[in-house]
């Protein structure tokens, strides 16, 4: 028999989105994970907000929604809240019930700034990396540190010279006609309207320059998991410079002296002297291209260096995975700020998709 298609509307309903899920989705266990490293965070939390005056959106909501963005590649927080409204998987993470209303796409821009007052997002990076730490999936002896362009939300039309007017490109519009032809363009002497903290740069010879910010992570060899991330200026000693820092910020985590592998690009006398300083063994590929490698065969003849050779090439998996499922082909946010606290939540997101399904493949085996 043929049945109905008449509207039938419920006046009440037993059905929260925890109905739903399925009980063996993965966001269930990452759930968990997210709701311990939030709760670490509520001294933090409520030094942010005054104990008095009309209530504000959680910040737990602010932060879960970041993370979904990442999971789901949401191009926008604008596309996140109309999802919000409707996607039943969405408001079980978030903690919403299904009639609850869901908050504005501009609280993003209001708490924005709060939440890089108090360091939060490097806080919950933290937290997540802790918990993937007690779950013993990281190593404390063997890393891989590289670095990335990440495009900036400018265009080159808007780069104009330092010294110049502020003021519209000749032709004006949303898309002006502007002529570089014969001009020589520099970071020295020019700097983007739109973006100034953003630096023209280039990953290799022959690569046209564009705007972007310089990315940098800090890989454990075990799992494949990120220990540390950090976002700076483009400019010829980022990668390098920040490499020391991220190592300089694990010597809490340290048991004695590391490994560290890398490419080319840090194969240079300064930077090997640094890492021996530090009692860190430089397992970083030669670079012999008209010129003599800081590697000698002290280091090149051991089976680790060669071992670590092939694991390094796992952080360009994490790359791969935050540049087109976390959205990071091109930065969404002005600022160096905004898109380190991007970067933050977006490595976070990543080790909790990494740390479930490697727990996933181990109940298997």
């Amino acid at each position: 028999m043929r049945g109905d298609a008449d509207d039938q509307l419920w006046a009440l309903t037993p059905l929260t989105p925890d109905s739903f899920v399925p009980q063996d989705h993965p966001i269930r266990v990452i759930r968990g994970i997210v709701d311990r490293a939030l709760a670490s965070l509520s001294p933090t939390f409520r030094t942010m907000y005054a104990p008095i005056g009309r209530p504000s959106i959680p910040p737990e909501h602010l932060l879960k929604a970041m993370l979904l963005m990442a999971f789901y590649s949401i191009r926008s927080e604008r596309q996140l809240c109309e999802r919000l409204r409707y996607d039943l998987l969405f408001k079980f993470f978030l903690g919403l019930n299904i009639a609850e209303e869901v908050f504005d796409h501009s609280t993003f821009s209001k708490n924005r700034q709060r939440l890089l007052e108090h360091d939060v997002s490097r806080k919950f990076f933290v937290a997540v990396r802790d918990e993937a730490q007690q779950r013993e999936l990281l190593s404390s002896e063997h890393f891989t540190v590289d670095g990335t362009l990440l495009d900036a939300w400018a265009s080159l039309k808007s780069v104009r010279p330092r010294d110049e007017a502020d003021g519209s490109p000749e032709g004006g519009g949303r898309n002006p006609t502007v002529d570089f032809k014969g001009q020589r363009r520099r970071n020295e002497t020019h700097l983007s309207r739109t973006d100034p903290e953003a630096r023209l740069a280039k990953k290799a010879r022959g690569e046209a320059a564009r705007l972007a910010y310089a990315g940098h992570l800090l890989m454990e060899n075990r799992n494949g998991l990120v220990v540390d991330i950090d976002l700076t200026q483009a400019t010829g000693r980022a990668e390098r410079e920040a490499a020391l820092r991220m190592l300089d910020r694990q010597e809490r985590r340290r048991r004695g002296r590391i490994t560290l592998g890398a490419d080319k690009a840090y194969d240079t006398s300064e930077f090997i002297a640094a890492l021996r300083a530090r009692q860190v063994t430089p397992h970083v590929a030669q670079n012999q291209a008209g010129r003599r490698s800081a590697i000698d065969g002290r280091t090149t003849s051991h089976g680790g260096y060669r071992w670590s050779q092939r694991l390094r090439k796992r952080v360009e998996e994490i790359f791969g995975w935050i540049k087109t499922v976390g959205g990071g082909s091109k930065l969404r946010f002005i600022g160096l700020a905004r898109n380190r606290l991007w970067a933050e939540m977006t490595a976070s997101a990543y080790n909790l998709v990494r740390v479930v399904r490697l727990e996933a493949v181990a109940r298997v085996a």
